[in-house]
């Protein structure tokens, strides 16, 4: 093959910064490669749409369907988002055989186990490493790079929104609502923010991540998910005066031993939610709108990828990696990748969130006198729940003072249980916070 040719859906943001940046390193691509890559149409929503790169009008349309029937069009990127459209043209790309990259993690999400079914129905390739954590090659080394081993942990901080908002509180001090405010203004979060800060962005990524890391397709309703609405100031003062920085992290972790030598049942822990982290690791020094994922293999050990997990340039950066791949499965004619989503490791399922068993992080606003500790502590102690510490700050006066308290192992759903009942004392306002505790073991 002389030349591969490039359709794109999507002429915005993203798409725009994938032509830019094939302009600035086209050349040097083809040399990696051997073979040059040319884009040959772009479909934009409007010709004259703001774009922060400009596209020549003469490569422009607006029927994506003139993008991905074109016979010269050889291999196809949707770069438009959503989940309705961009699943019909990403289907239709791939029942002509023609390998499609996205960046589209919610589409991923909700229709990926149809659209990997596709691909092999068909005979094409799906490549989507922009989808994760922008210029973070993550995906390809879950699939290729740590072929070799088994995932027994996988930490993640996926959410640069809630990740600079969170590193703001602590650095100044200030409220969740005011630092949200900001970030708005600055174009760091979106109007409205939900996706971001209720985790369902990271509910995407960590589910797809989750799914490559164990062979078996992790449905987002089995994904727990809480995000960091309810995240004070106080709770990271009080966290940080405790040795830890609250992270949100994506978790996906082996209920049982890695060590497995044959294929059996096993749960895995697959969540998103607010979590401190000991100040030591290395996860709590990843700040303001960097993500990092954090990876145990049970031959390489801990491993550790960091950057930038959105943005034009490190979603280019990513889509050029996958346009490489794909670029030369058509100058060799071999379409044999490492299949993406296999059950290779166990008949797996997804873990309740009540069942996983995690240390803690409570916070009581309780009325200040005598007797109020004890009738708290007879509390976790019928449910069985070791407190490993108490911290009643200083300097706190009121009808209320803050109680802080350290517990021990246990599980989700016994904590929950013990702090509805403690909720309802009366000696206790407000509802209880409580935030999970990482160890890392």
């Amino acid at each position: 093959m002389q030349q591969v040719n490039l359709g794109m859906i999507g002429g915005g943001t993203v798409g725009s910064g994938v032509f830019h940046a094939l302009q600035l390193n086209g050349a040097l691509l083809a040399l990696r490669i051997g073979v040059p890559v040319a884009v040959r149409k772009v479909a934009v929503k409007a010709f004259n749409e703001p774009r922060p790169y400009e596209i020549p009008r003469s490569l422009m349309t607006t029927d994506w369907r003139e993008v991905v029937n074109d016979p010269e069009v050889h291999i196809v990127s949707e770069l438009a988002g959503g989940t309705t459209l961009a699943r019909e043209i990403i289907l239709s790309a791939l029942r002509l055989g023609k390998p499609v990259i996205t960046a589209n993690k919610a589409l991923l999400s909700a229709h990926g186990e149809e659209l990997f079914a596709a691909t092999k129905e068909h005979g094409a390739n799906l490549y989507y490493e922009a989808s994760v954590c922008g210029g973070i090659p993550i995906i390809k080394s879950l699939r290729e790079g740590f072929v070799g081993n088994r995932i027994t942990a996988l930490y993640g901080i996926v959410n640069g929104t809630c990740n600079y908002i969170l590193t703001r509180m602590k650095l100044e001090g200030a409220d969740f609502g005011a630092v949200l405010a900001d970030a708005q203004r600055q174009g760091y979060a979106e109007t409205p923010p939900d996706l971001d800060i209720d985790g369902w962005d990271s509910q995407h990524k960590i589910g797809i991540l989750a799914s490559l890391s164990h062979g078996f397709w992790v449905r987002p309703e089995d994904i727990y998910v809480e995000g960091i609405r309810h995240i004070s100031a106080l709770d990271i003062k009080f966290a940080d005066e405790l040795g830890y920085t609250i992270k949100l992290l994506g978790i996906i972790k082996m209920a049982e031993s890695g060590k497995r030598k044959e294929k059996s049942s096993c749960r895995v822990q697959v969540s998103v939610y607010p979590t401190l982290v000991p100040n030591a690791h290395v996860l709590a020094g990843v700040n303001h709108v960097f993500n990092a994922v954090f990876v145990r293999g049970d031959i390489v050990g801990d491993t550790l990828f960091y950057g930038r997990g959105a943005g034009k340039d490190a979603t280019a950066s990513a889509v050029l990696s996958d346009l490489a791949d794909a670029a030369l499965d058509l100058k060799f004619v071999s379409k044999h990748r490492v299949p993406p989503f296999v059950p290779h490791e166990c008949d797996g399922a997804v873990l309740p969130i009540e069942a996983v068993v995690s240390s803690y992080f409570v916070r009581l606003n309780v009325v200040d006198k005598p007797g109020v500790l004890a009738k708290i502590a007879a509390v976790f102690g019928e449910s069985r729940i070791g407190i490993s510490s108490v911290i009643q700050p200083e300097g706190h006066e009121g009808a209320s003072v803050p109680l802080i308290f350290m517990l021990h192992h246990a599980t989700n759903g016994a904590v929950a249980g013990a702090l509805k009942k403690i909720g309802r004392l009366s000696v206790v306002k407000g509802q209880p916070v409580m935030l999970r505790v990482e160890t890392f073991e």
